[in-house]
């Protein structure tokens, strides 16, 4: 995948399936879960992606009549701090490396999936003003199963930063890629065969090496002496750097001075000072490089003193390649790319590199753009393993402006959210048949339940918990009263509607906030779409996301101290009629007593988990950040809550089958059919570990009911 510097996407299609179209405007939560967990494939509509391009077109004019912050200035408490336009490239890569500081303990993969995918759509959404081709890589890597390790810490509901530094890292080339793409990788420095030059005998001394053609295979080399320099030079470049920066061939160690941190920035039509890969040691442009102390045999490169500034030098046979960068600046005439251009990544012999080129930007051709954009090619510095051709997205060219679009988000928050949505949603919808298994279980009054009575309280959470619990047990919108029934049932039955339906109302509310975060654009300073204009603003920050998340954490404890209430009723004589605790055995059988135990251990983790991140308090960058919505920690938390949630529950649904099965007759409703041939039977003193997990299992196909 690449995009050359008209803006259009060159983009090759990987694991075929379900396809969820990414459009800016139209992206749900199920939708989002489906690429999370790689069950589809993200699509990019062209008018999306147009947009895009017009953003970006858009933000190039507007930086050039004058200062936008985070490009033309330094961030936060730096925001007065201009950066000089030569210095707008580098400047992003320092804020990206910068910012890269997330720790604490690696994401879960569905985590990091969901941002990246929020992410592209957030940027099709058209106000970032960043270059294309970060939404053809973002969703080239979920086409692809790969993902950036990104750390859980460093987020404050102001964006996240941390995260999204680090994915803007692995995107460049700097940081590795993870993920199924890389699983048959087995060698940490196994790449496949590059077009090779035939074997050079081992000598004493170098002497003059001719040009070599590339042919279709490696030819096996004896073992080459170390030596320290190659007297004689190439009179023609080996490989042309344009055959490279196309993809024919891999590119060879470029010989220079210095490392990563002290290269300079030529003037265009000069080569620029890059890292000596080889070694680590400083050498004359154009110097021969030679494999280091343990190297593989055959690794010697070839070269000489005077090469042509540009030019690419293949490795020798047997030779490794990593992923590595090279720019063509001043490249030999008949090397088939012009002066000042950037060049794409190319494969090379280990070692990080960075250089700058002047490379001319693209603009549309009513609104020329007045000066020219600076580009950045970066290497990766030693990688913990090699990944395989196409299996990992093409690095992208940083360009001025980028960093700070791709930042200014909360997609990572947002990921978080609805996950925790998606799986509390699916929690929330078994509740109403294991609330409707307990009612039975304790001949509980289905009055609470009636239509009548929700429809003079019509809230919309209430109406529908009511009604699926009828609809579960087939009762009719008004149940005839009961002669010889209880007059009212515990809290736990009696007011499951007015409860629980609070929580559907949270869930959903969060659902529909979720969605409008994920489908527009909150990057600072935002594009306008009409192309007039650039505007500072908080749309960053995510309060709205975070009380929402707060309100639907308090819902669900609400819900599950009710489900928790219900699991005591179960084993109370007086409710149902059966032994106590449901023992099966002698009178002093503890029977289900433990669940209790297992289900209140998991309602204390609710209870951590509903205390307001919102409520939390933060005074960043020297002032200038004077509050936070704390939405990360909020989405965090509400993951952990689900999780919590799913264990009380199910504790209910164990509790509830086996009072079932201990009354007379069994009861004609379908999740009892579906609970009672999937939890193990028998009423015996006995660990119920395992019914708690079957228990777990079972509430996605009850939710489905």
């Amino acid at each position: 995948m690449d995009t050359p510097a008209d803006g259009t996407a060159r983009v090759s299609p990987h694991h075929e399936g379900p396809r969820v179209v990414l459009n800016g405007n139209a992206l749900t939560v199920g939708e989002l879960i489906a690429l999370a967990d790689g069950a589809a494939v993200p699509s990019v509509a062209p008018e999306a992606r147009e947009r895009a391009v017009r953003s970006w077109r858009t933000a190039q004019r507007l930086a050039a009549a004058g200062r936008l912050y985070g490009r033309g200035t330094g961030v936060g408490a730096q925001r007065s701090v201009a950066v000089d336009e030569d210095d707008e490239v580098a400047h992003g890569l320092r804020l990206l490396r910068s910012h890269a500081g997330g720790a604490g303990d690696l994401l879960p993969v569905r985590q990091v999936r969901a941002m990246l995918a929020i992410r592209a759509n957030q940027l099709l959404a058209g106000g970032s003003g960043i270059q294309p081709a970060f939404v053809d890589a973002l969703t080239e890597a979920l086409r692809l199963r790969v993902h950036p390790a990104v750390n859980e810490y460093g987020g404050v509901g102001t964006g996240d930063l941390t995260a999204l530094a680090q994915t803007a890292l692995t995107l460049l080339g700097e940081r590795p890629w993870a993920g199924e793409g890389l699983e048959d990788t087995t060698d940490p420095l196994e790449l496949t065969a590059v077009p090779a030059v035939p074997a050079v005998p081992a000598v004493p001394a170098v002497p003059a090496v001719p040009a070599v053609p590339a042919v279709p295979e490696m030819a096996a080399a004896p073992a080459r002496p170390e030596v320290s320099e190659a007297p004689a030079a190439l009179a023609e470049p080996a490989v042309p750097v344009a055959a490279i920066a196309a993809g024919e061939v891999d590119g060879g160690a470029v010989a220079g001075g210095g490392s990563d941190e002290g290269v300079t920035d030529g003037p265009v039509g000069q080569a620029p000072v890059v890292a000596d890969v080889s070694t680590g040691i400083g050498a004359p442009t154009g110097t021969a490089l030679q494999g280091g102390p343990g190297a593989p045999t055959g690794t010697a490169l070839q070269g000489g003193p005077g090469a042509p500034a540009g030019t690419a030098v293949p490795g020798g046979p047997g030779a490794l390649t990593g992923t590595g960068a090279l720019t063509d600046s001043g490249a030999p005439a008949g090397s088939g790319a012009p002066a000042d251009t950037a060049v794409p990544a190319a494969r090379i012999t280990g070692g990080a590199q960075l250089s700058f080129v002047r490379a001319p930007l693209p603009a549309p051709p009513s609104e020329p753009v007045t000066r020219p954009e600076r580009a950045c090619v970066v290497s990766a510095p030693g990688r913990s393993r090699a990944p395989l051709p196409g299996r990992v997205p093409v690095p992208v060219v940083l360009r001025a402006g980028d960093a700070l679009a791709l930042l200014s988000s909360n997609a990572l928050a947002l990921a978080q959210a609805a996950l925790a949505q998606g799986e509390a949603g699916m929690l929330l919808r078994a509740t109403h048949a294991v609330a409707a298994l307990s009612l039975v279980a304790v001949s509980g009054s289905p009055e609470a339940y009636a239509a009548p009575v929700h429809a003079l309280r019509p809230y919309p959470g209430a109406v529908h918990a009511a009604g699926e619990v009828r609809r579960l047990l087939g009762l009719p919108g008004r149940p005839p009263p009961r002669p010889g029934g209880r007059v009212q049932d515990p809290f736990g039955f009696r007011a499951f509607p007015q409860v629980h339906g609070c929580a559907l109302d949270a869930s959903e509310r969060l659902r529909e906030i979720v969605e409008v975060e994920i489908n527009c654009p909150s990057e600072n300073p935002l594009m306008d779409p009409d192309g007039a204009a650039a505007y500072h603003h908080g749309g960053f920050f995510a309060a709205p996301l975070g009380l929402a998340l707060d309100a639907a954490g308090l819902a669900l404890l609400q819900t599950a101290q009710l489900s928790a209430a219900r699991l005591t009723a179960l084993g109370d004589p007086g409710l149902t009629g059966l032994p106590a605790f449901l023992g099966g055995g002698p009178a002093s059988s503890s029977g289900a007593m433990i669940l209790e135990y297992t289900a209140n251990s998991a309602l204390a983790e609710l209870r951590s988990c509903a205390t307001p991140a919102s409520a939390g308090h933060a005074v960043l960058s020297r002032g200038l950040e004077e509050a936070a919505s704390f939405a990360g920690q909020a989405a965090r938390q509400a993951l952990r809550a689900a999780n919590a949630y799913s264990v009380v529950l199910a504790c209910e649904l164990v509790a509830a089958v086996r009072a079932l099965r201990m009354l007379p007759g069994s009861p004609p409703v379908a999740a009892f059919a579906v609970a009672a041939a999937a939890l193990p039977a028998g009423t015996d003193d006995r660990p119920l570990t395992d019914d708690v997990t079957a228990a777990t299992e079972l509430l996605p196909l009850l939710a489905r009911l």
